[in-house]
């Protein structure tokens, strides 16, 4: 396929444009290279994002794919009216009929994070990531009954990066333990984590890919062999049928994935989007 630039245009961050973008994207075998044009909220900003998308257009011979979240009816005109690339304004898409359907009007706020310090959504999701962050690795027993989710599993299975990914995207207090080998040789959770089993997820992975990601850390050390490694994820896996811990791979699997099946089997109270 010809060389051809994908533009992610919005008044605000840009997330909400590249996240849906993207996605549509991916159902595409094609490699593009991707402009995001965040904080577009002037007229101003907008004939400079059209002399970019038209410079691309000539450079690469081929129209650029405009994705938009704009509010501004202006600063949306200058885009129409200027731009030489495909053009898909997704709040135009969504927000006109959903208007019609309602019977009211979008309040047009520009950008998810307008006035964030004013928002308890948004400080709680901020309390969530601290709490992440506090009782990563099992560094912090206190506190663990009002964790939403208590993530166990051998070092390096993607303990940390889904507990914060948990945090910052839906607000919740996720904590995680790594299974050790003295939890192995006592064949029983850590014990502070007993009285919480309802709200325990686990995680595991191939022993060999978790060989390869230990050697990247810790290369040549008996922690990242194979052997270590095969032994350590087999007796995590016994120990969460033991106590009857659901639990599932990490080896194939995205953040995204991952955290999807927790919310689905462990059902939360509370969600924060």
């Amino acid at each position: 396929m010809a060389h051809r630039t994908v533009f992610f245009i919005s008044d605000g961050t840009g997330i909400t444009a590249e996240t849906f973008g993207n996605a549509i994207l991916a159902q595409f075998e094609a490699e593009m290279r991707h402009v995001r044009l965040p904080f577009t909220d002037t007229v101003e900003k907008a004939h400079q994002a059209v002399r970019q998308i038209n410079h691309a257009a000539d450079i690469d011979g081929n129209r650029p794919i405009v994705f938009t979240t704009l509010v501004d009816m202006d600063v949306v005109r200058v885009i129409q009216q200027g731009c030489k690339g495909m053009l898909l304004d997704m709040f135009a898409t969504f927000v006109t009929p959903l208007e019609n359907e309602l019977h009211i009007k979008s309040n047009h706020r520009i950008g998810r994070f307008s006035d964030a310090s004013k928002s308890k959504e948004y400080n709680a999701r901020i309390e969530a990531i601290n709490y992440a962050l506090a009782h990563d690795d099992g560094q912090s027993n206190r506190d663990l009954e009002v964790s939403d989710v208590i993530l166990v599993g051998v070092s390096r299975s993607g303990k940390t990066p889904t507990s914060l990914y948990l945090a910052m995207q839906y607000g919740l207090k996720a904590s995680n333990y790594p299974l050790i080998p003295e939890d192995f040789e006592r064949r029983q959770l850590p014990p502070a984590l007993v009285p919480h089993k309802a709200k325990i997820f686990g995680l595991t992975i191939q022993p060999e890919r978790l060989s390869e990601i230990r050697n990247e850390r810790r290369p040549n050390s008996r922690y990242a062999s194979l052997e270590n490694c095969r032994y350590e994820v087999s007796e995590a896996e016994s120990m969460m049928r033991r106590a009857g811990i659901r639990w599932l791979s990490t080896t194939t699997k995205s953040i995204e994935e991952i955290a999807t099946t927790i919310l689905q089997e462990i059902h939360p109270e509370r969600l924060i989007y």
